[in-house]
């Protein structure tokens, strides 16, 4: 059985896709242990409590550096068992150490279709802002592996949403999520608890 945590900042509809999963069975063979969050008033918070899931609050500028708050993350991490990092919507600059410890084993959803609109300073609303400002009629989510370069880790997983004429960063946000993120993540979690996939030369490889 995979042990899962789920990095948050916000609200948590991918955390609840999550649980949502976890419960119904689209996601198997794993269990979802905790959630972090770097805010204290995320209301990711609440849904965690609401299912009996545990969870805690790591605030960076309370670490005198971020490899310090890097530490403390692992720590926190390895106290609970963790095998499996998710980041859903965790608006920090990874320490390098934490990133590096736990290479293979941490994923990120990004709400376009990396390479595009992706990299340092593309999160939330943001992403959607430039894909309006850049008139794509195509957007979408990607699931990716976590590596030192934003939004650069191997690809897991792509699914294309349409962009409408009428489309307002926010409407397209609900769109992403609703017909892409709250998708592939829990897919792809299901996928990687179940060893259907691996990474062979810098690339995801699924297997049969």
């Amino acid at each position: 059985m995979m042990k899962i945590a789920v990095l948050v900042s916000g609200s948590g509809t991918n955390l609840q896709a999550i649980i949502d999963n976890v419960k119904s069975g689209g996601i198997t063979n794993a269990s979802l242990e905790l959630v972090v969050s770097n805010k204290p008033g995320a209301y990711a918070r609440e849904r965690a409590k609401a299912n009996g899931i545990c969870e805690t609050v790591l605030v960076p500028k309370e670490y005198p550096t971020r490899e310090a708050y890097g530490e403390a993350m692992i720590g926190c991490l390895e106290d609970h068992g963790i095998d499996l990092v998710v980041l859903a919507g965790f608006l920090v600059i990874l320490p390098e150490n934490l990133v590096k410890h736990y290479e293979g084993r941490m994923i990120n959803i990004h709400p376009s279709l990396i390479p595009s609109h992706c990299g340092p300073g593309y999160y939330g609303l943001k992403v959607h802002e430039s894909v309006l400002a850049r008139g794509n009629k195509v957007t979408g989510a990607t699931v990716h592996f976590v590596n030192e370069i934003a939004d650069g880790g191997p690809i897991i997983s792509q699914r294309a949403v349409e962009v409408r004429d009428d489309d307002t960063p926010e409407t397209l946000q609900k769109r992403v999520m609703e017909q892409a993120e709250w998708h592939i993540l829990p897919q792809a979690i299901d996928d990687i608890a179940n060893g259907r996939i691996e990474i062979v030369d810098h690339l995801v490889k699924h297997k049969k």
